[in-house]
């Protein structure tokens, strides 16, 4: 008994030990999975990093991207700091600020020039600084802004102060996002992210074998394959390319370690897809199957089949019975049986009704009526006459089947009814003229109705399935 309590309370343990194992992996995944996306992002969306995170984003592109200062630009702002604190010292009216000014000026001819941000496709940037200095000075073109902007003459009048904020808050951070990339052993731009990105590989590679050799253990019936397989998914850890499908091990991951819960998700998921895929396969299906019996029909196979014309193909016959006539004699006998005597008092009303219709017709019927002690006698006469009529004609109809002869006479009858009417729509091209009037139908059939399944009908078949989804989840 100790030893089994014993057992019980390890359980828990060891199944609370695997979550957090489970837990700790899936958040592993998870800084992996951010790391690659903020990697595949960086070059991109750098100018954004670079407000919310500017030394992270300077030290991440110095040492995996090959990301270093553009000369050109760095020279440039620099330049700009040096006559700050010159004008600090001297103010704008001395030798050593004009030669600065100078200094500048020609710089920036040459960064209109030369374009210093093409390198790093950033040429768009450039133009943001014309038209901002453009705007500023008042001119259409951007050398003779930059001229005007840096002269003694326009900095005194408008404001040194002012101006030089203008520069600094406008100009300077644009001036600053330029970057010169070097390139890698590949010949393509440097990317060193593997450096970061092969130790999380190491780790997943060794998680999964683990796996691999534990599932092939506890399973004997599971190769070193098939328990590879059951973590397909793992396998997007191990791409070098396309390192953002990540997201779907680490989706997986994070749900099964009950650190979030997708199955809500993965359920709407399912249901709009299926929703979808039903649509799309029913018009198919449909569509191909009216076409299918329109190609029949053009071909002559119904008719060849209905008509017993000679089919141009040799029928096969599975039971050795005519379907067509035992049909028909099966929904005789079902009507005779079963239809007639439900409806039996409906057609002797429709049929009392014609009987007296056709006698207040007859000459002289409205005055036989008035006759002293006729009243409703010419009614009731009909009624009863209905009720035997009925009667009658159903227990001889009744009786044809049941009796041998009768039911065989009946058989002919049907027969020979399917051969004059065989016979009858072979006259006078009638065959090719249903024929036509079939596939015409068909047609119509496919575009009014087959066609017609649209966006509506997913989103209704869509509501549907999301009212059916809240019902079973209120059950429970």
């Amino acid at each position: 008994m100790a030893a089994l309590s014993r057992s019980k309370k390890r359980r828990p343990i060891v199944k609370t030990t695997a979550l957090w194992f489970e837990r700790i992996v899936a958040i592993v995944a998870l800084i992996n999975l951010t790391l690659v996306l903020f990697d595949t992002s960086y070059i991109r969306f750098r100018d954004l990093y670079l407000k919310f995170l500017p030394e992270f984003t300077t030290w991440y592109g110095e040492v995996f991207k090959g990301i270093e200062p553009e000369r050109a630009t760095v020279n440039y702002l620099e330049t700009v700091e040096k006559l700050e604190e010159q004008v600090a010292q001297t103010g704008l009216q001395s030798i050593q600020a004009e030669t600065l000014l100078s200094d500048l000026r020609q710089q920036s001819i040459s960064m209109v020039d030369e374009n210093p941000f093409e390198i790093a496709n950033k040429s768009g940037t450039l133009e943001r600084i014309k038209n901002d200095i453009r705007d500023r000075i008042g001119v259409d073109s951007s050398k003779q802004a930059f001229t005007t902007f840096w002269s003694e003459d326009y900095l005194t009048q408008a404001g040194w102060t002012q101006e030089i904020g203008f520069f600094n808050e406008d100009i300077e951070p644009l001036l600053a996002t330029n970057y010169f990339r070097r390139i890698g052993e590949d010949g393509g731009p440097r990317n060193d992210f593997w450096k970061l990105d092969g130790w999380f590989v190491l780790f997943f590679a060794a998680e999964l074998l683990a796996r691999t050799f534990y599932i092939s253990r506890r399973y004997q019936n599971y190769t070193w394959l098939d328990a590879l397989l059951l973590r397909w998914y793992d396998l997007f850890f191990f791409l070098p390319f396309w390192r953002w499908l990540r997201v779907i091990p680490v989706t997986i991951r994070l749900n099964q370690s009950q650190l979030v819960n997708l199955i809500p998700l993965r359920n709407r998921v399912n249901r709009i897809f299926i929703a979808n895929f039903a649509v799309e396969l029913t018009e198919i299906v449909v569509l191909r199957v009216v076409d299918q019996i329109q190609n029949l029909v053009r071909d002559g196979d119904v008719a060849d089949w209905l008509l017993a014309i000679g089919a141009k193909r040799q029928y096969v016959d599975i039971n050795g019975v005519n379907e067509v006539e035992a049909i028909a004699s099966k929904l005789t006998t079902i009507t005779m049986y079963q239809v007639l005597p439900v409806i039996k008092p409906e057609l002797d009303a429709l049929l009392k009704h014609s009987v007296v219709s056709a006698l207040e017709q007859a000459p002289g019927y409205q005055g036989f009526r008035q006759l002293p002690g006729i009243g409703d006698l010419p009614d009731q006469i009909a009624q009863q006459v209905v009720n035997q009529t009925s009667q009658t004609l159903y227990q001889a109809m009744t009786g044809a089947l049941e009796d041998e002869k009768g039911s065989a006479l009946t058989q002919n009858l049907i027969t020979k009814i399917g051969e004059a009417l065989r016979t009858e729509v072979q006259q006078n091209k009638t065959v090719d003229e249903l024929e036509q009037w079939t596939v015409a139908l068909l047609e119509e059939i496919k575009i009014n109705y087959v066609k017609q399944l649209s966006v509506e009908d997913v989103d209704r078949l869509r509501e549907g399935n999301y009212k059916l989804y809240n019902m079973t989840q209120v059950r429970q």
